[in-house]
């Protein structure tokens, strides 16, 4: 099987960049049964005549994806610009089955490909989301464990609140949609985060919602000053974007932890406000941004993920954080220069996400690679 097909183009209309993109997949075989796309967000508004060209001009009738903040392509990422970056696959309509928008539950999407699933042994699926929808977490558990431990990969949508649209064979927009792969399509999945951890591990003795009132007994302030030092603890305002918090989650086996935002403090009181509703008793630890131990755990990630890889790469999906990119790593597409020294000139498609989606969970700060593979 060749590889995938890309394009990642710049530019200014819409027209002439659909135009330019199109063009950049070069012959598009009419076997080609899906194809990904992700529109930056200045394009918003265009998303349906754009999804229109692409399938009056390709063979390609089954598209998903995101409308992103930032854009990704084969070692380049673009911001503040229009931009359209696509994969068309090799994969044929009895390989995948499209998931339609799930807003609350996705009890009607697993009874009607109950067949299917079975029959194919599926698991796998690619999904974007609306971050406006508050039981979006919820529903990437309910999907995940409806396809009995399926492994989800994919991205919160990002812009501007009107800018907040999926793909999925349609322009959608409010909760979850994309698609499910059969047990057939082989592919390696991958993720890398962006923060390093500080101190141990505490445990929540006393809270209020969202509110951390104890840590191990003692003001939940207290113990942040013990481990970021008396330095930053001089002047707590500066801990902004800098300082985060760290959920390890049960039973992992590679000390993953999902990273929440510290949202306030109250210095009077000794409390923390986080992104998160954690439960009494459960630990955590906290967290600083640091681009150093981000590049080296992404190489890591990156090594691991070709490791894995039996027979030839054909295309890969990278989703990753508003946070990372050009914020953490630099300018130039430093972030996607790394991917692509490991992993060659792969055709790569994606978007710069809200939050991260992996396996059942919801990340933020973090990567998520999916590389498709040739069939053995």
């Amino acid at each position: 099987m060749p590889p995938f097909l890309h394009s990642y183009t710049t530019g200014t209309d819409w027209q002439t960049l659909c135009q330019d993109a199109v063009a950049a997949l070069g012959p598009v075989p009419a076997t080609a049964g899906l194809g990904f796309v992700y529109l930056s967000a200045q394009l918003a508004e265009q998303a349906r005549p754009i999804l229109a060209y692409l399938r009056a001009h390709t063979p390609v009738r089954h598209w998903v994806g995101s409308v992103g903040s930032g854009i990704i392509g084969s070692g380049r990422e673009s911001y503040d610009v229009p931009a359209i970056s696509l994969l068309v696959t090799h994969l044929s309509e009895q390989a995948f089955r499209i998931i339609p928008t799930l807003s609350d539950e996705p009890t009607g999407f697993l009874t009607a490909t109950r067949d299917w699933r079975q029959a194919t042994l599926s698991s796998v699926a690619v999904v974007h989301a609306d971050p406006r929808n508050t039981q979006t977490p919820y529903l990437i558990a309910l999907l995940s464990q409806g396809l009995e431990g399926g492994f989800l990969v994919g991205g919160l949508s990002s812009g501007d609140d009107q800018e907040l649209l999926q793909v999925a064979d349609e322009v959608t927009s409010g909760g979850l949609s994309g698609v499910l792969f059969s047990g057939g399509v082989p592919l390696v999945t991958g993720l890398t985060q962006g923060c390093s951890l500080l101190g141990g591990r505490h445990e929540i003795t006393a809270l209020e919602g969202n509110i951390l009132v104890r840590l191990d007994g003692r003001p939940a302030l207290d113990v942040l000053k013990e481990d970021i030092g008396p330095e930053r603890a001089r002047d707590l305002s500066r801990l902004g974007g800098y300082l985060f918090v760290a959920l390890p989650i049960v039973g992992s086996d590679t000390g993953d932890y999902l990273v929440r935002n510290l949202l306030g403090i109250d210095p009077n009181n000794g409390m923390l406000a986080i992104g998160d509703r954690p439960q009494e008793g459960a630990f955590l630890q906290f967290a600083r941004r640091d681009p150093d131990t981000a590049i080296q755990d992404l190489l890591r990630m990156l090594r691991d993920v070709k490791s894995r890889i039996i027979g030839r790469p054909l295309g890969a999906l990278y989703f990753s954080c508003l946070g990372r990119g050009r914020n953490l790593f630099g300018d130039d597409s430093a972030e996607l220069q790394r991917v692509r020294e490991e992993l060659g000139d792969l055709p790569l498609a994606g978007f710069y996400a809200n939050g991260e989606i992996s396996h059942n969970r919801l990340y933020g700060y973090t990567g998520v690679l999916t590389v498709f593979t040739e069939l053995q």
